[in-house]
C-alpha cells in the first residue's frame, strides 16, 4: 500500500516545507528518477501484504460507555482485548493525480475480543456479565497520499485517509444472549467502533509510511555510497506527477570528507525520458565525474598484479609473436617474484558521448622483476596518457563494461638498469601489454568491484528485465523493467512490525 507510494519515489517529494529557486527549474538537477504507471501497477500487487500488516500491527483501545435503558436502568458496557482474527483483501488500485491515490476494496476483517456489560440499578447495584464476541466487517480504504519534504528529503502525508464500512455485524457467544444487547451495539457501540478503527488504522498507515520512507531513502542512498564516498540525493526541485508517471529531481552532489561540490545549469529536460518502460534514471555527467574525482582523491585508482595475473597479461595470445622480448625483460624470473602496479597520476576526466564514456588520464605503470642472483630488482617505470572509450550494460545481475576503443599517448619510460631490450622496443612491448591485456584486466576488476557493491545493496534481488544504459552528450540514462522482490517487503516488515 504505502509501499506503492514510497518505493515508487525512493528519492523524491514536494512540500512548502522546502524552498527551491524556481518550482519548475531543473538547473541544479544531477539525478532524475521517473516511475511510470506500469511500475505502480506492478508494485501495487504487494498491497495485500502491507494492508494485512497495518491491521494486525494496529493496537485497538478498549471501548467503554453506558446507556440508560427502559426498565433496566443504566447499562455499562466495555469491549476489551480487540484484535484481528482473520483478514482478506479483495483488490486494490493506484492512480496518479495531484496525489498518489490508493483504493483498497473489499477488506473483510474479523475482530475478536471480550464484551462485558452490567446493569446499574437505583441502588448502584451492578450485575456484570462477560461474553466473547466477534465482529464481522467489510471495509473499503481510500488513501490520498501527498508527498512532503522535510529537510529536503522525502516525507509523506497520509492524513487524507478514509474507511468506508459496508458491513459491521456483532456475533455474541451462545444463543441465550439478550436481543437488546445486539441492538445496544448497533445503536451506540458501532459508531464508536468505526471511529476507533479508522483512527487506529490510519494512524498505523502514517506510522508505516514514515518508516518506509526512511527505509527506502536509506536504501537508495546506500546504492550511491561506499565508505567515505557518497552522493547527495536531497531534492533539487519540486517533483512532477503526471497521469502516466511520477518524476523526482535530486542534487546528485558529491559527499566526500570536506570536499565542496557545486553544480549548475543541468542539461535535464523531461522530453529526454519516455513513458514506455517502468523505471528511468537520468544521471548528469557531473555525477560520474565527481565520483571519479573522489575515487582518485581516496587513492582507489591503484591496482596491483602478481603471479598468475601477470602471467596471463604477458603471455596473452595476442603477444605470442613477442614472447622473445618478454623473456628478455624477465630474464627467466618467476612471475610469482614479480609485481606490477598501475595507478592514475592525474585526476581522470570523463566525457559522456553517444559512443560511450570517454575516460582520459595519465597512468603510471611500474614493473618490478626480481632477477636471479640479483639483490636489487629490475624496475621499469612507464608513464602513459590513456584515453579509453567504455560502453556499459547490466545483464544477469552483473555490470558489463565493454572497451570499444583505446588511445595511448607516450610520455616517458625509464629503467633501473640496463636490459637487453632497448627503450623503444621496451616501450612497444609494454604499451602492447597495456592495450591488449592490462586495460581489459583493470576494467574486469572494476566490473567485479562495482557488481559486488551493487549486489551487496540488494540490487540482485530485483528481477531486472531488458535493462539499458544509454550514453548521450553530457548525461546517461538507465531504463529498465522489473519485478518487485517479495523478500524486500518481508525484510522491512520483519524489521519493523512482525
Amino acid at each position: 500500500m504505502l509501499r506503492t507510494l514510497v518505493v515508487l519515489v525512493a528519492l523524491g517529494s514536494t512540500s512548502l516545507a522546502c524552498t527551491f529557486e524556481q518550482p519548475s527549474s531543473f538547473r541544479n538537477t544531477g539525478i532524475v528518477s521517473r516511475i511510470t504507471k506500469r511500475a505502480a501497477l506492478v508494485l501495487n500487487q504487494q498491497t495485500a501484504r502491507m494492508i494485512q500488516a497495518v491491521f494486525r500491527h494496529a493496537t485497538y483501545p478498549n471501548i467503554t460507555g453506558e446507556k440508560s435503558m427502559r426498565f433496566l436502568g443504566k447499562v455499562a458496557y466495555g469491549l476489551t482485548n480487540i484484535h484481528i482474527d482473520n483478514l482478506t483483501i479483495g483488490n486494490s488500485e493506484v492512480d496518479f493525480k495531484d496525489s498518489i491515490d490508493l483504493e483498497i476494496q473489499n477488506v473483510s476483517a474479523s475482530f475478536k475480543g471480550t464484551l462485558s456489560y452490567g446493569y446499574i440499578g437505583a441502588w448502584r447495584l451492578k450485575f456484570t456479565h462477560v461474553i466473547d464476541f466477534e465482529i464481522e466487517s467489510s471495509i473499503d480504504l481510500q488513501i490520498n497520499t501527498k508527498l512532503m519534504c522535510k529537510k529536503e528529503l522525502l516525507a509523506v502525508d497520509t492524513s487524507d485517509c478514509y474507511l468506508t464500512f459496508h458491513k459491521l455485524i456483532l456475533h455474541l457467544q451462545g444463543e441465550k444472549d439478550p436481543g437488546w444487547l445486539k441492538q445496544l451495539f448497533t445503536d451506540f457501540i458501532s459508531f464508536t467502533l468505526k471511529l476507533v478503527l479508522k483512527r487506529q488504522v490510519c494512524k498505523e498507515i502514517n506510522f508505516l509510511a514514515d518508516l518506509l520512507a526512511e527505509y527506502v531513502q536509506d536504501t537508495a542512498a546506500s546504492f550511491l555510497r561506499d565508505r567515505d564516498i557518497g552522493v547527495d540525493i536531497s531534492l533539487a526541485s519540486f517533483p512532477v506527477i503526471k497521469a502516466n508517471y511520477l518524476e523526482t529531481h535530486h542534487k546528485g552532489l558529491l559527499l566526500y570528507r570536506n570536499y565542496s561540490d557545486s553544480f549548475h545549469d543541468s542539461e535535464f529536460s523531461p522530453s529526454l525520458l519516455s513513458e514506455s518502460r517502468m523505471l528511468y534514471f537520468w544521471f548528469s555527467e557531473h555525477v560520474l565525474s565527481s565520483l571519479l574525482s573522489a575515487a582518485f582523491l581516496d587513492d582507489r585508482l591503484m591496482l596491483t598484479f602478481t603471479g598468475e595475473e601477470l602471467k596471463e597479461m604477458f603471455e596473452n595470445e595476442e603477444l605470442e609473436s613477442d614472447q622473445e622480448i618478454v623473456q628478455e625483460i624477465f630474464l627467466g624470473a618467476s612471475y610469482n617474484d614479480s609485481l606490477a602496479k598501475v595507478w592514475s597520476l592525474s585526476l581522470p576526466q570523463i566525457t559522456l558521448q553517444p559512443k560511450g564514456a570517454l575516460v582520459k588520464s595519465t597512468v603510471a605503470v611500474e614493473l618490478s622483476v626480481s632477477l636471479h642472483r640479483e639483490e636489487i630488482p629490475l624496475i621499469i617505470y612507464l608513464e602513459q596518457g590513456v584515453t579509453a572509450t567504455v560502453q556499459a550494460s547490466y545483464v544477469q545481475n552483473r555490470l558489463d563494461l565493454h572497451l570499444s576503443e583505446v588511445l595511448l599517448e607516450p610520455q616517458m619510460i625509464r629503467c633501473s638498469s640496463d636490459v637487453a631490450v632497448i627503450n623503444e622496443t621496451l616501450r612497444y612491448i609494454l604499451e602492447k601489454v597495456i592495450t591488449v591485456a592490462g586495460i581489459p584486466e583493470v576494467i574486469s576488476k572494476i566490473e567485479s568491484t562495482l557488481t559486488s557493491l551493487m549486489n551487496s545493496r540488494g540490487l540482485d534481488l530485483f528481477d531486472l528485465r531488458d535493462s539499458e544504459i544509454i550514453t548521450r552528450n553530457g548525461y546517461f540514462i538507465i531504463q529498465i523493467d522489473f519485478d518487485f522482490p517479495h523478500s524486500w517487503i518481508r525484510e522491512f516488515l520483519q524489521r519493523n512490525l512482525l
